[in-house]
């Protein structure tokens, strides 16, 4: 449809759209930290009136979205929020291509290696291979990942286009000067890190006994989409420079390998 063929949307359209999007407001509510929320909490999170709310929460669990847990009085997930993530995750072969080179690493090395997908401010895991003998615990698929105390985001911020990368350092500094004139500092170190080594360290920034390394890479599948791999080591299974010398660089060369495969596209700094 062009342009110049599209209608004004009418009142039922707007109506419509606007019910749509307080729909999409509710369920992002729910993350991995608040898995279950009740109809208060729902109202506190999103600021919708109650005879909205629930109208809404009505037909979100009505289409199988969510479910009302009457043991506790809240809402939950429900299995129709994991449907809608199929099509996303079966359109990523990055999956299946680098798995297996995912788990080899973390056996290697006893921890967890992951692989992130993020567009525009967001970015969420979308797979993870974990040692057997790896105590560290798992994030849930579709978790959010802090952007400013993970390796994961620092290599992500630094894949995107600048004014995206800006537009978040503007918004931190809103909230939190303090954190937001640190994290241009680790930003610089993180950009030095991966033009000379190709990959970006975390040592403890989010657990302190937890150290990471990360490596950004963009398909030509789609430009506006970054993956982020990342490997995540408890410090005391780390001999002295072992990060750097010897975790950091097998990344690097996995996410080089899979870049290869896929079909590379410049950074946006080239």
């Amino acid at each position: 449809m062009t342009p110049a063929s599209r209608t004004p949307p009418t009142g039922e359209d707007q109506r419509g759209s606007g019910a749509l999007a307080r729909g999409i407001h509710i369920l992002q509510a729910f993350s991995a930290e608040t898995p279950a929320l009740s109809a208060r909490e729902l109202m506190a999170a999103t600021g919708l009136p109650k005879p909205t709310l629930f109208r809404l929460v009505t037909t979100l669990c009505e289409t199988g979205l969510l479910r009302y847990e009457e043991t506790d009085g809240r809402f939950v997930p429900a299995p129709g929020l994991a449907r809608l993530a199929e099509p996303l995750l079966a359109r990523i072969p990055i999956r299946q291509l680098a798995f297996g080179q995912m788990q080899a690493l973390a056996d290697k090395v006893c921890g967890q290696v992951s692989l992130s997908l993020g567009l525009r401010l967001d970015l969420v895991y979308t797979e993870l291979a974990q040692s057997r003998d790896c105590p560290t615990v798992r994030p849930a698929m579709g978790s959010h990942i802090s952007l400013s105390r993970t390796a994961s985001g620092r290599a992500y911020l630094s894949a995107l286009p600048p004014d995206q990368a800006e537009r978040y350092q503007r918004q931190l500094h809103a909230r939190d000067a303090a954190h937001a004139d640190w994290l241009q500092g680790r930003m610089i170190e993180t950009r030095r890190d991966l033009a000379e080594r190709g990959f970006c360290i975390s040592r403890g920034d989010l657990h302190r006994q937890l150290e990471a390394v990360a490596a950004p890479l963009r398909t030509a599948a789609n430009a506006e989409e970054v993956h982020v791999f990342t490997c995540t080591v408890p410090s005391f299974e780390l001999k002295p420079g072992q990060l750097l010398d010897d975790v950091g660089p097998r990344l690097a060369t996995l996410a080089r390998s899979i870049e290869a495969a896929l079909g590379a596209l410049p950074s946006p700094d080239a």
